[in-house]
């Protein structure tokens, strides 16, 4: 069971194992919903994530006959790592088997903290499945990453700091995947401050965890679609759902889109790398219907690959207006484009790329495509720039831009 002398256990066993990850209060967040919000960066955590505190309190329980054995888990990443990391530290073999769609960070990460690596499936319930048929043949230590109790217990020492650093907190916001975290996260908060409300964070392509509580029991998704890999879980532990019934409040439900401005928020405004299923807990933020409150957002983890990260930012600028592209027709003869350039730089927009193409069609009139890609300051300012070329006679059309670092 999830009790308090557990997680004191689990306390005493983490000290002098992790990093401390004091709250960080953010004035752009805390203005933008309203509230007073801080964040607990455990992406700035050992392995870069959570999970760690789990790992590394499960396999100290451990018999020195399961550690012989070797270890064996599935993992989206985070969880990979806290295991490889805690199996180095104890001396112990580990292997894990990981899904084909984890980023390449994770993977090579956990080879350098000495675990052996098989990548398998599309999700992370793919591997899970290889990984308890090895553990069963080879006799293997199964860790699972989110439906064992103990792990739990580890994972919720994030609690005790959180209270630590802001006694009177009023809401936890917490992602979810498989419900490790948020089992432990929200049974000690509740044994520390039963007043204290925990709210559970999932992306809509993969929200298990509220179809489940919706149910009444655990319930599997046909599908786990999200680009918050961390999470992508189609059935929540059965192990730890019952503490999750309990003692989450409630849960919300974010889309994709909704990651990719929160990742730019957390760049732009707190110059952390903060991976998808972290950045649930900052998106989740708008969607609070209070104000005034001491919120505190977990951000679980920070383990992105520098093409994810790529992607984020473009998207993340195209959606907010700073980056588009605009397309128009002019007549074949000398000045055109730079009568076009003069009007982008008298309403200071800036040019980042060009393409001007003589050979869309024989009409000297129109016979010169012009796709120009421009920073701007938003949408507002996109729009005044895309006024004044039509005020200069240009018929210019915003296009596609999702291809302009191509």
């Amino acid at each position: 069971m999830l009790t308090l002398d557990a997680f004191k256990e689990a306390r005493s066993v983490l000290q002098g194992v992790l990093l401390p990850t004091p709250l960080i209060h953010s004035p752009y967040l805390s203005k933008l919903c309203g509230n007073h919000v801080y964040l607990k960066p455990e992406n700035m955590q050992v392995t870069g994530a959570y999970k760690i505190r789990g790992a590394y309190f499960k396999i100290s329980t451990l018999s020195p006959e399961e550690k012989e054995r070797g270890l064996i888990t599935a993992s989206a990443g985070n969880h990979a790592q806290g295991v490889a990391y805690a199996a180095r530290a104890a001396g112990v073999e580990a292997t894990i088997v990981m899904p084909t769609t984890t980023p390449l960070v994770k993977v090579n990460n956990t080879k350098d903290y000495g675990a052996k690596v098989i990548l398998h499936g599309e999700v992370f319930d793919d591997a899970a499945e290889l990984a308890a048929q090895m553990a069963q043949e080879k006799g293997l230590t199964y860790v699972h990453p989110f439906n064992d109790l103990t792990l739990a217990t580890g994972q919720g020492t994030i609690a005790y700091e959180i209270f630590q650093d802001l006694p009177d907190v009023d809401i936890i916001l917490v992602p979810i995947g498989g419900g490790g975290l948020a089992a432990g996260v929200s049974t000690l908060a509740k044994l520390l401050n039963p007043h204290v409300e925990v709210i559970g964070v999932e992306p809509t392509g993969a929200a298990s965890m509220k179809a489940s509580l919706e149910a009444g029991h655990v319930v599997t998704l046909p599908a786990a679609t999200t680009i918050a890999d961390g999470v992508a879980v189609k059935t929540p532990g059965d192990l730890v759902f019952p503490y999750v019934q309990k003692n989450v409040d409630q849960v919300l439900t974010i889309e994709d889109g909704e990651l990719v401005e929160a990742f730019l928020d957390m760049t732009e405004r707190h110059k952390m790398v903060v991976e998808n299923s972290g950045l649930l807990t900052v998106a989740a933020l708008k969607h609070l219907d209070c104000r005034g409150k001491n919120v505190v957002s977990i951000l679980s983890g920070g383990n992105m690959d520098v093409i994810t990260m790529s992607s984020l930012i473009q998207h993340g600028l195209i959606c907010r207006g700073r980056i588009f592209t605009f397309a128009v027709q002019l007549p074949d003869r000398p000045g055109e484009l730079l009568h076009v350039a003069q009007v982008v730089a008298e309403n200071n927009g800036n040019i980042i790329k060009l393409e001007h193409n003589q050979f869309v069609n024989i009409n000297r009139q129109s016979g010169v495509e012009l796709r120009v890609t421009l920073e701007a300051y938003g949408h507002d300012h996109k729009a005044r720039i895309l006024a004044a070329l039509c005020q200069a006679g240009f018929e210019a059309v915003e296009t596609d831009t999702n291809d302009f670092y191509t």
